[in-house]
């Protein structure tokens, strides 16, 4: 399974030799703190798929690693069975992926070592704690 570093400026997303040859890729990821939009955790993360995979390996509903193409940019995908998912949206602005889905027994760490600021759809629904 990939490992997961968060550095001070960007996450990183070391893939293992296996994940390499099946995602038909050479390098691991990296990606900018400041071009993170969001992270989400999710149980079903096959709901969050979208586009056609080229280029990467896929057993439906067991296994998609890999690039998928979307109409406006790219998503990488590292899903394994149904297992929790931590769906991170990319700014895509000069980012080689828009979004990016991996499984991971480790979401609600990512998610706080990422330090997102809550979303919320309106300010004033923010609770105020002395």
């Amino acid at each position: 399974m990939a490992v997961l570093f968060v550095h001070t400026d960007r996450l990183e997303i070391r893939l293992t030799r296996s994940e390499k040859i099946l995602s038909l890729r050479r390098t691991n990821i990296d990606i900018p703190l400041e071009r993170i939009r969001s992270a989400v955790i999710t149980e079903d993360p096959w709901v969050w798929v979208r586009g056609i995979r080229a280029p990467g390996s896929a057993i439906p509903l067991t296994l998609a690693v890999g690039t998928w193409k979307v109409h406006d940019g790219k998503d990488f995908l590292l899903i394994k069975g149904t297992r929790t998912s931590v769906v991170i949206d990319i700014d895509g602005d000069g980012s080689e992926f828009m979004r990016v889905i991996i499984t991971t027994t480790h979401a609600l760490e990512l998610l706080r070592a990422l330090r997102l600021p809550p979303a919320t759809e309106d300010p004033a629904k923010e609770i105020a704690t002395d």
